[in-house]
C-alpha cells in the first residue's frame, strides 16, 4: 500500500511540475508577443493600393513610378516595360513601415544624418498627399528615420529598403522565349534582301540544316538589352529597320499545336552581339553573332 500511496503521490508531483511548465511557456510567449508589439513602432500607415506615386534615388540613379488605371509606369518613359512586380512591393514596404524603437528626447537631426538625408523617398497617395520618409546615418542594421517634418526619429531595419534597391534595367519585364528544338521545330524561314531560304523538317535531304538552326533558335536568351522601347525612327540605328534587317520566321509546336516565332536580325554591336527584335515587342535585345549565324545557318 505504502508503495502505490509513494507512486500515486510522484504522479501527482509530476502533473503539478508539468501545469506549471505549461503555465509558464504560455507566459512566456504572451510576453514575448508583447514585448514584440511594444518594440514595433509605425512609422508609416498608408494603404499600398491608395500609393499612386514613387520617387526616390538610394544609388542607383533617380527613379520616378507613377499608377494609372491599376498599371505602374516608369514616368520618364511609360513605353518601357515595367515588371510590375517591384512597384507593388515598393508600395507593400513603404506603406507600413515600422521601427524598433521612437527615440525620445534626442539630439538634433544632424546628429543622426537627417538635417540632410542620405535618401529620401517621396510617396503620393491617390488624393495628392505627399508623405516624404527621410533616411539618415546608419547605427548596426539600422537607419535612423523621420517623417516629413514631424521631427520624430525612429530607428528602422535597413531591410527596409531592399525592395527600392534596383536599376531600372533589373525592373524590365522581358519577353517570354519558346522553347524550341529539332524535336519541334518544323520549319525556319529566311527573309533577307528579298530572297527566301527555307528549311523544313519533312525535307529529309535538310535533316542537318534543321539541327543547326534548331540549334541556334534553342540557344537564345533574352537577358540583355539595347533598347527598351524602340522608336520607328530610331531602328535604322540597329539595322532593323524593314529596308535593312533579316526576318527568321520558325515554326514550332507546342502543346501539339502550330504556333510561329518571328525574330529581326540586326547589325552587329561590335562586340561579338547583334541587335533582334522578337515578334511585336518593342525591345531591342543582344543575342551572339554566334548565335544568330547558327539560326541564319552559316559559319
Amino acid at each position: 500500500m505504502k508503495k502505490k500511496r509513494s507512486l500515486f503521490l510522484l504522479l501527482g508531483v509530476l502533473a503539478l511540475l508539468l501545469i506549471i511548465y505549461f503555465a509558464l511557456q504560455a507566459w512566456n510567449t504572451r510576453q514575448e508577443e508583447k514585448s514584440e508589439e511594444e518594440s514595433n513602432v509605425q512609422v508609416t500607415d498608408i494603404d499600398p493600393d491608395d500609393i499612386t506615386a514613387l520617387r526616390f534615388d538610394i544609388g542607383n540613379g533617380e527613379m520616378e513610378l507613377e499608377k494609372e488605371d491599376g498599371t505602374w509606369y516608369y514616368t520618364p518613359d511609360r513605353d518601357f516595360p515595367l515588371a510590375q512586380s517591384y512597384p507593388e512591393d515598393m508600395t507593400e514596404a513603404l506603406g507600413q513601415i515600422t521601427a524598433d524603437r521612437e527615440l525620445s528626447d534626442g539630439d538634433e537631426l544632424s546628429d543622426y544624418g537627417l538635417e540632410e538625408p542620405v535618401y529620401t523617398v517621396e510617396v503620393t497617395q491617390s488624393d495628392g498627399t505627399v508623405t516624404n520618409i527621410y533616411f539618415g546615418n546608419t547605427t548596426g542594421d539600422y537607419y535612423y528615420v523621420t517623417v516629413d517634418d514631424t521631427g520624430v526619429v525612429y530607428t528602422v531595419s535597413t531591410t527596409v529598403t531592399e525592395d527600392l534597391n534596383y536599376t531600372l534595367d533589373d525592373m524590365a519585364q522581358l519577353d517570354d522565349y519558346p522553347s524550341i528544338g529539332s524535336g519541334n521545330l518544323v520549319r525556319e524561314v529566311i527573309t533577307q534582301n528579298g530572297e527566301t531560304t527555307t528549311y523544313d523538317s519533312e525535307n529529309e535531304d535538310q535533316e542537318e540544316d534543321i539541327a543547326a538552326v534548331a540549334g541556334g533558335l534553342g540557344a537564345v536568351t533574352l537577358s540583355e538589352a539595347a533598347d527598351y522601347s524602340v522608336a520607328d525612327e530610331d531602328l535604322a540605328g540597329f539595322g532593323l529597320d524593314e529596308d535593312t534587317r533579316i526576318t527568321v520566321e520558325a515554326t514550332y509546336t507546342q502543346d501539339d499545336e502550330e504556333k510561329v516565332l518571328t525574330l529581326y536580325l540586326g547589325d552587329e554591336d561590335g562586340d561579338g552581339n547583334r541587335y533582334v527584335m522578337i515578334n511585336d515587342s518593342r525591345i531591342v535585345y543582344l543575342i551572339s553573332t554566334e548565335v544568330c549565324n547558327n539560326i541564319l545557318n552559316v559559319e
